[in-house]
């Protein structure tokens, strides 16, 4: 299987410059540099991952949120109905028109009741506040640690105050034990996150979710191989600079100490702005895209590299934007309504009209908006809008944005 790999993937056109082969780039006793192989400690540090984030999640994070008085608001619930249920688990949870009238005819119940019992139901599947905190709390744990480690790692290195560094002596950069746990740290890490997803809260960005998770794992393999370690290590710590304060924003709107979620949601989106909008295209995508060709010829490793930088890019934008509208809905009516990205509570009331989310109410701020009879499977189990708005904007991570 090497020998396949080597002669299919690892081919050295592909991945170094013109005129460097593998022979190259061999140990010797003083130097070591990075090797493919050098990553499959990734796969149980993921698990391992796994494993910690549930224990603290149930052992650190639940506690504190009781210890905070995180609760969920009391909701009515679906009264018992074995046909429906078995409906519900088995066939669909958002039934047509034609399903319900059936079903009406079968529980013998008003077409409007069993549109109120689907309702209710699925709000019940909806994730708790408690769960959100959780996991918020989790990450914030995680970009903490890893950024100031970052900080403490880079801040004497050449290449984080002046990028052009990035290819000095490049590709023959020794590879530092450091960087190398960093990177196999944050590898860990977002790895961990694709096999958590199916569990996490789901919100509707889920699809730009896996993408910018899939792009940050290729970035951070592929950059490790190639030994664009420096460059990867800047991308990094700029992603990890607005994390740190995405979490703890969510866990202050979760309870309910708003003033204070909306400072921290102010400071995060300009750093967001900063980091992701202005350093890492200027600055980082600059060196790699047009910098490096000073020193040697674009080759497939180039393209690559740089084509998944410009693809989290992208996320970035499309982040950005839903960053704005929070923010001049702050600045307009002084509190962030809601998160523009998630789905919001199925109204208990009759007809098809859904009130404004609990928060827009206390803030004198009421409104009606049509609802369709039935909802998008891909809808159910979606984040509920949150009390004051903050929310999972930027799972963006490490190399990953």
């Amino acid at each position: 299987m090497e020998a396949a790999l080597d002669k299919w993937l690892w081919r050295q056109e592909y991945w170094l410059p013109e005129g460097v082969t593998w022979e190259d780039m061999k140990d010797s006793e003083d130097v070591h540099y990075p090797k493919p192989r050098d990553l499959l400690i990734g796969i149980p540090c993921a698990l391992v991952f796994t494993a910690v984030r549930f224990v603290f999640e149930r052992y650190v994070a639940l506690p504190l949120s009781r210890c905070l008085d995180v609760r969920q608001k009391s909701t009515a619930k679906a009264e018992p109905n074995r046909l429906l249920e078995r409906f519900y688990t088995t066939e669909s949870k958002c039934p047509t028109e034609v399903q319900v009238c059936s079903l009406s005819k079968q529980c013998d119940l008003r077409t409007r009741q069993v549109h109120r019992w689907f309702r209710l139901r699925r709000n019940q599947d909806r994730p708790s506040l408690t769960k959100k905190f959780c996991e918020a709390s989790w990450r914030f744990v995680f970009y903490f640690c890893s950024f100031f480690t970052g900080l403490i790692l880079l801040h004497d290195k050449p290449w984080f105050w002046d990028q052009k560094e990035f290819w000095t002596g490049f590709p023959h950069q020794a590879l530092i034990p450091s960087l190398y746990w960093y990177y196999i740290i944050e590898l860990g890490f977002y790895s961990s996150l694709l096999i958590t997803v199916v569990f996490d809260v789901k919100r509707k960005d889920l699809k730009e979710q896996i993408i910018h998770h899939f792009a940050t794992i290729f970035l951070i393999t592929f950059s490790y191989c190639a030994n664009y370690i420096r460059a990867g290590t800047v991308v990094m710590l700029l992603h990890d600079a607005s994390d740190i304060l995405l979490e703890p924003a969510k866990m202050f709107n979760y309870t309910k100490f708003k003033r204070v979620c909306d400072v921290l949601f102010v400071i995060f989106a300009v750093i967001f702005f900063i980091t992701r909008l202005v350093v890492l295209p200027c600055r980082v995508i600059y060196s790699t895209y047009y910098q490096s060709m000073e020193l040697f010829k674009p080759f497939f490793g180039y393209y690559f590299f740089n084509a998944l930088l410009l693809v989290l890019q992208v996320l970035h934008i499309f982040w950005g934007y839903f960053i704005v509208r929070m923010a001049y809905r702050l600045s307009a009516v002084g509190t962030v309504e809601k998160d523009m990205r998630s789905d919001v509570e199925e109204s208990d009331g009759s007809g098809n009209e859904e009130e404004a989310p609990g928060d827009a109410k206390q803030n004198g701020i009421t409104h009606l908006r049509q609802r369709p009879a039935n909802c998008k499977p891909s809808d159910l189990q979606k984040d509920t809008t949150e009390p004051n708005g903050i929310a999972q904007l930027a799972n963006g991570h490490s190399m990953q944005s």
